[in-house]
């Protein structure tokens, strides 16, 4: 029950079980060229959705190798441990990085980043994240689009695990740049990243060559421009393939329903944690904290023993706080292959572990409450 990475539909499974396939063959080409018309998809835009072989973070890397200049400002709008990752590449990159960061748990108010530019004058390009894993906070990505635009710059977003779980409309919304991974609420294997740059960012690419080659948009977005589409370096053919059915699932389950079963899930998990008085993470999340909840253990809970005991006892894996929030909080995650089922398990293993280490919550009341979210739904709970 953790964010990533997240459980595989058997179908997924299978499919990596199948012989391997020459990824120059056409049969390849074809499940190639099928997801990225799959992911324009997913990401809303009409861009060219740029996949790479590697994590997440690569994506991320492929962002700031093409975007930031050196000497150049950036700012970084950060609200958790994974905003973090954008100053740290954007160091590595040579920029001269703005890092701005909000209390962990709330998220980045676009008054508050309107301040900031207004400060800062002349940034290039703003970093900030959709949903940030580290919090389960999802941030207000259009409207933060609208003020960095307003002050001349791009805006690059980390949507890697917001991809899928909540309504993401790049085009709609002006980002100029989104990227994504494929291990969480796309229900696929860890090691495929994905950027969808728009022709402001390529262009800004374009005018700022070298210094980057793995990651290089322009590289890229040539080959899978091609008729058929093509990749300029060995993909992960398996991983592909894999995708290819995750993909096809939600497309058949349909985008809006994908949204709505994980907003489902998200308000049973949070209505279980207030039932079992646990304190939600930055006060009450917003309808849109559908990816992860995280929850406040109780001061007299040794809260770095609640996932060990879960895993140990209970065969349930749920994920502790990083960083600055390391034995204060608990995360349990619902993006991607997770249903009803999972939900209820995992809270009624919570109530147990929770009592045994000392809180006093009523045995079955977080289990009820999560009930009554999924009945007055009409969800049938099935493993």
């Amino acid at each position: 029950m953790t964010a990533g990475p997240t459980p595989l539909p058997p179908a997924v499974s299978q499919v990596m079980a199948e012989p391997m396939t020459y990824h120059r063959a056409p049969a390849f080409i074809e499940v190639y060229a099928r997801v990225l018309d799959r992911l324009k998809a997913v990401f809303q835009t009409r861009n060219e959705v740029q996949v790479f072989t590697s994590s997440g973070t690569g994506a991320l890397e492929s962002a700031v190798a093409n975007l930031v200049r050196p000497g150049e400002s950036a700012l970084v709008a950060s609200c958790g441990k994974f905003g973090e990752r954008w100053a740290e590449l954007c160091e590595a990159y040579g920029a001269e990085t703005v890092h701005w960061e909000t209390e962990w748990g709330r998220r980045v108010e676009p008054a508050a980043l309107d301040e900031e530019l207004a400060k800062h004058g002349g940034v290039e390009v703003v970093f900030t994240t959709f949903s940030e894993t580290s919090t389960g906070v999802v941030n207000d990505v259009r409207e933060l689009t609208e003020v960095a635009h307003r002050h001349g710059a791009l805006i690059a977003v980390d949507a890697v695990s917001g991809l899928g779980a909540v309504p993401f409309r790049q085009d709609d919304w002006g980002v100029d740049v989104a990227v994504a991974g494929s291990q969480k609420a796309l229900m696929a294997p860890p090691g495929l990243a994905f950027a969808s740059a728009n022709e402001a960012a390529l262009e800004r690419a374009s005018a700022n060559p070298g210094r980057r080659y793995y990651f290089d948009w322009a590289r890229t977005v040539s080959g899978q421009r091609q008729d058929p589409p093509d990749s300029p370096f060995t993909p992960a053919v398996g991983l592909v393939k894999a995708l290819d059915v995750a993909l096809g699932m939600i497309e058949s389950e349909g985008l809006d329903q994908v949204f709505e079963r994980h907003a489902l899930l998200g308000r049973a998990t949070r209505e279980a944690a207030k039932a079992l008085d646990l304190e939600l993470l930055g006060g009450t999340p917003d309808e849109n904290a559908n990816v992860v909840t995280a929850m406040v253990l109780p001061e007299s809970v040794d809260g770095g023993k609640v996932p060990k005991l879960m895993r140990d006892r209970f065969g349930i894996t749920i994920a502790g706080g990083q960083g600055r929030l390391k034995g204060r909080i608990a995360r349990i995650a619902h993006c991607g292959y997770f249903g009803a089922f999972d939900i209820i398990v995992t809270v009624s293993a919570l109530e147990m572990t929770l009592r045994e280490l000392g809180h006093d919550a009523e045995p079955g009341a977080g289990v009820a409450a999560a009930q009554r979210v999924f009945s007055d739904a009409g969800v049938a709970l099935h493993a």
